[in-house]
This record gives structure tokens, C-alpha cells and sequence, in this order.
């Protein structure tokens, strides 16, 4: 039976690896009795990760779904990974619910995925709440990490409770809204923090903030209203205080998200409907609107589709429509998940997550009913590795595998290179790929043999060129005719196709023909029927199988015109193969003359290390031909350093870095754009492409 919309809350915890977001969300489910047990992540018996390499490694590699009950609402939470390499788990996550828990080490302070997760919860359009971990540990500058929450994330950051006590001291926590008597050794007097913390609440209300200004204090249950109201318009990030060793103050954290955890009708959700934008309405009796936010490929339930409902109900058996697909997807059983361990359910309705097992039509992103909702927008794998498998024969059970896991990370992309017979698979890092590996040998008893991770360079050119290509063939029976002339021209990445094509130099455009992936178009300005129309399909097969092979280097070819304007044809020796070879031959010849050029991935790099070796990074970084762009402090005598730095220069920057700060430093980075190679580098790149094309 659905749920009252209004009594569920949804939750996702993130945050940077080993903020203990794992073991506060086993907490959560322990003390709230949804489950009798002594979870532990060091031991290997965490209720969330229960993934054989999650024991293995001891931290999180998927997002896991969960759920208690507690003072009369249903908490749906999603435990993240931490790691900067895993974003995809928490970016999918995020989509599914209304409120984000960005876990902070207390000791560590904030680091990259702290950032990420902020940012990333921001775009979701998700409420935060900043939860501090660890206050167990010994050292801790609480107002120093006060300080710097405020100064990286905003003063509308404000401590629901403080510590009393700190390290092998802390006794528990102490409330800042309704300040107790007792709060002695507390890090920062509540009664101090109190008077700020309400007016940051009551901002949202300028009716309330008059009489509070008159003297009036609000009531609870205006308090508790604004709060949610403040969060949800970002005027207020609510801090609140835990440690799980000592089991302090997480009663309280389950309490503060009765009061503050968004609902799922304090956040707006739009989607489209033939072309137009609408408001979807969290009402069961509304048109369905629901969407896959995650897929889980396990050898025992196969396939799981993890479904958010955002508007109507979904029914178990039911066939839903999908924008895009050509007849209904028929669904199964629907599932609640716990963990690792799924129960059947007859619906879900608006604010419900649930899962369908074994139907190959859903995949992460999909939407549910008669609306497209916004695409799941995932970080493109830039650092990528050519894979076999060790034992002759393992061919199409490695493919199989391989496509298993592209369907579960969508930060995992394969791809076939027909010239080398290669897969190609392609990653976050390379981390990633070596638990992508790792899960293969377990799960699918495929072991892998790896190569040198392939730099995805671009070829393109500076300048415009013409010129022509004969394809003549008589060796006895019927020979191939076919001659092609072509014009050749840079087609920069964010031009207008429309206002390119119809601009004055090309008068006698009869149509045009744009390739988005590769950003490639070609214009037909052929007159007089020099070459007939029947062979401009075997024409443009010619192009788009050069744009895929490059030309100079064996890399795919983008930001790049070409325009037929003329040619000849033989009436009995013409043919669409003689064409198809032409077109080839002449897309060749003509971009060699145009000042051919490789472009290489540029990413953004984000490094987060100890203020002392700032200058070590930027050496390092020199030599990368990377180029700063920025730095600020990341609290607690930590340093982020934002750079721009090649892929090839970056895609094994993980040693190193560790080397230079002790194992203190990291990272994220993410693709920005391409930029043309330096003519040294370039020279080096295409004699190696071409050396290895000989070994072959």
C-alpha cells in the first residue's frame, strides 16, 4: 500500500571517502530497530556494504538503498561511495531524493568529495544538512572546522548541537535551539549560537521575523516549519553532531531528520510533455512520472532497476509507457530493498523507491509514464584501458560481462575499435577500472589482460583545403568508377550547423548532413548532376568510416566540414562501393593538406593537500604542462589546488601524488575540453600510433 507522501523522507549520505558515512547509516538502522544486529565495515558484516569487494576493501564502491521507520515517518536512505572515482553512484543517488547528509571527518575536515558532494547536491536541487563525524578523535580545532565550513560553504551553515566534550571526553551533544541546562565542556557555548541559528530559520518569513524582531519568539511548530522551508531555498544548512564509536548523538541526528528532512512536496520537480515543461504532483491519483536513478546486475536476482516515484503510483505487473519507446515496458514483481535483501510490495506511490527485477527495457535514466524527466547528467570516463580476456574462448563472455557493467555504472563506457579488434573500456580512473576488473574475476569468473590506458585524442585541422580523388578499378568483368571533389574546412566545436550551412560560400547547398558525436557535417553543393544522387549514401558511408579510422594518427576525426561540389560518374562502372572508396580516398588526401592537427583532453583537476606542499604540486604540475587556476583553503591546514592539466599528463596522477604528500593528498578531476597538442608532443604521439600500427 502507498504511503502518505507527506510521512516519507528521502535521504542520500555523502561526502569524502572514510567520513564514516557507511557506519553512521548501519547506526541509523540499528538504533531505529530496522534491523538486530552488530553491523561493523572493518569486519566485513556492514549492513550496506555487502558486496563481496566492499568487504574486501572496506569502503563502499556501490550506492545502497536502506530504510527505517522513526518518529512516525519512512526514512528511504542511500549510502554513497566516497571516492571521487565513484561519483556516478552518488550523482544517480542524488537524483532519487530531496535531502543530501554530506558527512565531514571532524579530525580530516573538508576534502575534494566534501566539495563534490555540496556541489553535486546543489545541482539535484536537494536540501543539505552537514553531518560531523568522528568527534571521538583526539585533536579536533572545533571552532577552527566551524570556521572553515562557513567560509568554504556559506554562512547560512549553522550548528543544530554542538559536542560536549571532544575525543576520549565527548559525552554527548547539546542542542542550540532548545539550549539544556547542563553543557559543560561543550566546543562552543549553545546559548551563544542560539539568537543566530533563529533568525537564519525564520529568514524565509518576513511575518514571523517582524514579531521576533518585536520581541516575540516563534513557536515550535514554526520553527519546525521554516526549517524545512530555509533548507529547502538553501538560506539554512543545518550542522549537526555525531560519533558512532561512542554512539553519541545519533538518537539525536534520527530526531533532527524528523524536524528537517525534506519531504518530497518541498521540492519542485519538472519534467516535459509533447515539447512543453510541467509541474509534476507528488499525488498518488496523479499520471504516473517515475525514473531508474540506478541499475544492480547480481548473479543471484540478475538484473534490479531501482525506481524513484515522483507522480502516481506504480503498480507490481503493470506495463508503463516510456518517452522513446515504441510499445509499454512490462514490469514484474515490485520490490522494497534492504541492503542486499529485497521483499515484494504491491505498489509505490509519489516519494517511494522501489526496484523491479529482470527487465531488460529499464536502464539508469529511463523515464516512466507519458513525461520525459531531465536526464541523469554523469561525468564523462576519460582515462580508459584495452582489455582481453586471459583465456582464449572468454571473447563474447567478457563482451557480455563488460556490457553488464557499462548497464550499472554509467560512468563506465565501452567501445569496440573495429581497426584493432580492441575493447576499449573507459574510466573515472584508475582505480575504477581495477575494481571494474576485480568484479569481474568475482562475478563472472572472467580474468582480463590489460594494456597501456588509451588517451582519447582527436584529429582535426587548421585550415581549409580542396581537392579531388579518382577511384578507377578494370581487372576483367565489371570494373568501379567513381571521382569525388571536395572542399574541406574547420567546423569549430559549438557552431550552428543551420547558420553554418546556409552561410554565402555555400551557394548551391542542396542539403547537409550533421554527425553530432564526432561534430562533423557535410554539405552536398553538387550541380548539373555531376554525380547522381543514389551515390551521396555511399558517399557519406566513405566520410564517416575515414572520420572513425583518422587519418594521421588513427584517431577519430571531429570539428571538421566537408562539401561535395563536384564529380563524375561512369554509366556502366559506377557504383555505390566505388564511391564509398573515393569519398574515403578524398576525405584522406584533402585534410593531410589542411594543416592536419591532433587535439588531446584537457580535465579539470581538483587537489586537496597539506598548505606545505602547495609548492610541490605546483612543480609537479609544470612539468604535466598543466596550468593552475586557482586555490583556496580547504580547512584544516589543507590547500585546494583547481589546475587544467593534459589527460595524458594526469591519467596516473594518483602515485604521485601520494609519493609527494605522504598519502595526505587527493584528488578529483573531470573532462573540460579539447585543445590542440603541442607540435613536440604531437610529433611523438603520431610516430608511436604509427609504430604500433606496424606491430600489428
Amino acid at each position: 500500500m502507498a504511503r502518505k507522501v507527506d510521512d516519507i523522507r528521502n535521504l542520500a549520505i555523502c561526502g569524502h571517502g572514510n567520513s564514516g558515512k557507511t557506519t553512521l547509516v548501519d547506526q541509523l538502522l540499528v538504533q531505529s530497530g530496522a534491523v538486530n544486529a552488530k553491523p561493523s565495515v572493518d569486519a566485513g558484516t556492514s549492513i550496506c556494504d555487502f558486496d563481496e569487494e566492499e568487504k574486501h576493501h572496506k569502503h563502499s564502491i556501490e550506492a545502497t538503498v536502506v530504510h527505517f521507520d522513526h518518529g512516525g515517518k519512512r526514512f528511504n536512505v542511500i549510502d554513497t561511495p566516497g571516492y571521487p572515482d565513484l561519483v556516478g553512484q552518488m550523482i544517480g543517488s542524488l537524483r532519487a531524493v530531496e535531502t543530501s547528509l554530506i558527512a565531514i571527518d571532524a579530525h580530516a575536515g573538508i576534502k575534494v568529495n566534501t566539495r563534490r558532494a555540496w556541489n553535486e547536491a546543489g545541482k539535484a536541487g536537494c536540501g543539505r544538512i552537514l553531518v560531523l563525524t568522528k568527534l571521538d578523535t583526539d585533536n579536533i580545532d572545533f571552532p577552527a572546522l566551524i570556521d572553515s565550513i562557513k567560509e568554504i560553504f556559506g554562512n547560512s551553515c549553522a550548528l543544530l548541537n554542538v559536542p560536549l566534550g571532544l575525543g576520549d571526553s565527548l559525552r554527548g551533544v547539546a542542542s542550540t535551539l532548545n539550549v539544556p541546562e547542563d553543557t559543560e565542556g561543550a566546543a562552543i557555548a549553545p546559548a551563544e549560537i542560539n539568537e543566530s541559528l533563529i533568525e537564519s530559520i525564520i529568514e524565509v518569513d518576513e511575518a514571523v521575523m517582524e514579531r521576533y524582531f518585536e520581541g516575540e519568539l516563534p513557536s515550535s511548530e514554526e520553527l519546525g516549519r521554516l526549517m524545512v522551508e530555509s533548507i529547502a531555498a538553501g538560506s539554512l544548512t543545518p550542522i549537526v553532531c555525531v560519533s558512532t564509536k561512542k554512539e553519541v548523538g545519533v538518537a539525536e541526528l534520527m530526531d533532527v531528520l524528523v524536524q528537517t528532512a525534506l519531504p518530497p512536496t518541498a521540492v519542485v520537480r519538472t519534467a516535459t510533455k509533447d515539447g512543453d515543461s510541467i509541474t509534476l504532483k507528488p499525488d498518488p491519483s496523479a499520471p504516473l512520472a517515475a525514473q531508474v536513478f540506478k541499475t544492480r546486475i547480481d548473479p543471484f536476482v540478475q538484473r534490479l532497476s531501482f525506481i524513484r516515484v515522483f507522480s502516481g503510483t506504480l503498480k507490481k505487473d503493470a506495463t508503463v509507457e516510456s518517452p522513446g519507446a515504441r510499445k509499454g515496458i512490462k514490469l514484474g514483481p515490485l520490490l522494497e530493498v534492504q541492503a542486499g535483501e529485497t521483499s515484494p510490495i504491491e505498489d509505490a506511490g509519489p516519494g517511494e523507491i522501489c526496484a523491479v527485477a529482470k527487465c531488460e527495457d529499464l536502464h539508469t535514466g529511463t523515464s516512466m509514464g507519458k513525461v520525459e524527466l531531465p536526464p541523469i547528467q554523469f561525468p564523462t570516463p576519460m582515462v580508459g584501458l584495452a582489455v582481453a580476456p586471459k583465456s582464449r574462448g572468454d571473447e563474447a563472455k567478457l563482451s557480455g560481462s563488460l556490457h553488464k557493467i557499462t548497464e550499472e555504472d554509467a560512468t563506465i563506457h565501452l567501445e569496440h575499435d573495429a581497426e584493432t579488434k580492441e575493447m576499449v573500456l573507459t574510466g573515472m580512473s584508475e582505480l575504477h577500472l581495477m575494481l571494474i576488473q576485480e568484479r569481474l574475476k568475482r562475478r563472472d569468473k572472467v580474468e582480463v589482460e590489460t594494456k597501456e590506458p588509451k588517451i582519447p585524442y582527436r584529429e582535426t585541422i587548421q585550415t581549409n583545403a580542396d581537392g579531388s580523388y579518382r577511384h578507377k578499378k578494370q581487372s576483367g568483368g565489371a570494373g568501379q568508377f567513381g571521382e569525388v571533389h571536395i572542399r574541406m574546412f574547420p567546423f569549430p566545436e559549438g557552431t550552428d550547423p543551420e547558420e553554418y550551412a546556409v552561410k554565402a560560400r555555400f551557394p548551391q547547398l542542396k542539403s547537409k548532413h550533421f554527425h553530432e558525436k564526432s561534430n562533423f557535417i557535410w554539405l552536398d553543393s553538387v550541380v548539373g548532376g555531376s554525380i547522381p544522387g543514389n551515390f551521396m549514401p555511399a558517399i557519406e558511408k566513405g566520410f564517416l568510416q575515414r572520420v572513425q579510422q583518422g587519418v594521421v594518427a588513427g584517431y577519430p576525426v571531429q570539428n571538421v566540414c566537408v562539401e561535395v561540389h563536384f564529380g563524375k560518374d561512369h554509366p556502366v562502372d559506377s557504383n555505390e562501393t566505388a564511391f564509398k572508396i573515393a569519398a574515403n580516398k578524398a576525405f584522406a588526401k584533402v585534410f593531410q593538406e589542411a594543416r592536419p592537427s591532433l587535439l588531446e583532453p584537457i580535465v579539470n583537476m581538483h587537489i586537496t593537500v597539506p598548505a606545505d606542499n602547495v609548492g610541490d604540486v605546483s612543480s609537479d604540475l609544470s612539468g604535466r604542462r598543466g596550468q593552475m587556476s586557482g586555490m583556496e583553503s580547504a580547512g584544516g591546514g589543507m590547500t585546494t589546488v583547481e589546475a587544467k592539466v593534459p589527460l595524458a599528463e594526469a591519467a596516473t596522477y594518483a602515485r604521485t601524488l601520494s609519493s609527494m604528500t605522504g598519502g595526505q593528498g587527493s584528488y578529483s578531476m573531470e573532462f573540460s575540453h579539447y585543445e590542440v597538442v603541442p607540435g613536440n608532443v604531437q610529433q611523438e604521439i603520431i610516430s608511436q600510433a604509427k609504430l604500433a600500427k606496424d606491430e600489428d
